[in-house]
């Protein structure tokens, strides 16, 4: 059993060596540095959103006002969507680097608009952005070996092992308590920079303390393989250099070939359709509409939006000089046209990630990622969930248009201010329901 004056000695001897303490200090930096990119990367990404969706108010308030149908308010108001980053996403930044995070969206077909650029799995792949996670997950290890794989091996080649372990009042006291002050310290260096920026950020106290011990569990965990490797009798005849050799082959299997392989196993059994692919169907659809009989769009439309079957008559005099139920239902279509393809895309996407997960249990350095942008909502789901949000929005604009457009309200300013606005906390079923109520009873004064 330990006791403090064992702690106390074994501190002494570890804090005596210039190398440990500058190990610390290395660390120490590493963390701090990549904390701050992270910190500064959510703040120009906050400041983005806070920009764009002054500038969005700004424009769609001026065709609000200079426009004078609702075909052409779909047409040139664009509405901001956007994923805030969360508290702790400065530790993480995770999969908001590869997925979009903001589309100005408007009533045309929505998956050209969603599908700007193509996503992957970078979670598999070993370099990526420089934050804590990063530091923790791939770096870290490093430091870890570098301290402790001559734990042993070093008092062997001086010759003072045996006379520690005779001379100990218990021999395991010696070795816990050296690897107790230098495990300690490295975790302290690690996390102070972390909880000073979680608490500048305004992180909650329970994902801090996941975090934290997501941490600790990581260097619990290469501890032990690090400890594991110089004990195994197998390797006690072999010296220091060859021990740390030995180590740095696991980190590089761990670290570096298993999500490698990982990821170019994923790519080759899951099939996963071209973002490309998706617009290039939608575009096709829609620009072939204008060559196809009007009647042709209208049979597609109502096979989905059968409410709508009485009202695609087009009066010129009411409706003004171009058909926009028509220009919009033709975007519809296109978007129903592609949606095959965005589904499988979405669901190949969520394949990956489950796959991925699986991988990870193969690998320390991805598991920690992986769960370090789970506790900091940077992981594919919350991307994922970010795209739904998007494509449930649209369709409360499409429900306020359609309102408009088929029932032929009269244009009013005022019925505008019941256009959807997209917020992160918006329930949009709440949104048309009521829109669709207020509708129906400015048709039926009519």
């Amino acid at each position: 059993m330990m006791r403090f004056n064992d702690i106390k000695r074994e501190a002494g001897f570890v804090f005596a060596h210039r190398q440990f303490k500058l190990t610390l200090l290395v660390v120490f930096l590493l963390s701090t540095v990549a904390l701050w990119s992270g910190h500064a990367e959510m703040q120009a990404q906050q400041a983005t959103i806070e920009r764009l969706l002054e500038k969005d108010t700004v424009e769609r308030e001026a065709v609000l006002s200079h426009q004078n149908s609702y075909g052409m308010v779909a047409y040139y108001a664009f509405h901001l969507t956007y994923a805030p980053p969360s508290p702790l996403a400065f530790a993480v930044v995770g999969e908001r680097d590869v997925f979009p995070w903001k589309h100005r969206i408007r009533m045309l077909a929505l998956e050209g608009q969603i599908y700007e650029s193509d996503t992957d799995n970078p979670e598999l792949a070993f370099l990526g952005r420089f934050d804590f996670a990063f530091v923790v997950s791939v770096l870290l290890p490093l430091f870890i070996i570098l301290l402790l794989y001559d734990l042993k091996a070093k008092e062997r080649e001086a010759r003072r092992f045996d006379l520690l372990n005779v001379t100990a009042r218990n021999s395991h006291a010696v070795w816990t308590s050296r690897t107790l002050v230098t495990l300690v310290p490295l975790a302290l260096v690690t996390l102070i920079p972390f909880i000073a920026f979680a608490i500048v950020n305004g992180a909650s106290l329970r994902s801090v303390l996941l975090a934290c011990v997501i941490v600790l569990g990581t260097i619990s965990v290469w501890s032990a393989i690090v400890l594991a490797i110089g004990a195994a009798q197998r390797f006690a005849k072999y010296s220091a250099t060859h021990l740390a050799s030995l180590m740095l082959g696991v980190w590089l299997i761990t670290t570096v070939i298993v999500p490698v392989t990982g990821h170019n196993v994923i790519n080759a059994v899951v099939n996963t359709p071209e973002g490309g692919d998706i617009v290039l169907t939608q575009r096709e659809a829609v620009n072939g509409a204008w060559d196809k009989p009007i009647e042709a769009t209208w049979e597609k439309f109502i096979e989905t939006h059968p409410q709508w079957a009485n009202y695609t008559a087009y009066d010129p005099e009411r409706d003004g000089s171009f058909n926009w139920k028509w220009y919009y239902a033709f975007q519809q279509v296109g978007d129903e046209r592609a949606s095959e393809l965005s589904n499988a895309y979405q669901q190949a996407t969520l394949r990956k990630n489950q796959l991925a997960g699986y991988v990870s249990l193969l690998s320390p350095s991805l598991l920690t990622q992986r769960l370090l942008s789970n506790t900091a909502n940077t992981n594919v789901q919350s991307m994922i969930d970010y795209e739904n949000k998007v494509r449930a929005f649209h369709a409360s604009l499409r429900e306020f248009y359609y309102q408009q457009l088929f029932a032929a309200p009269e244009f009013t300013e005022a019925s505008l201010k019941q256009l959807p606005q997209f917020t992160t906390t918006s329930q949009f079923t709440t949104t048309f329901t009521t829109t669709r109520t207020n509708t129906q009873e400015n048709t039926n004064e009519k």
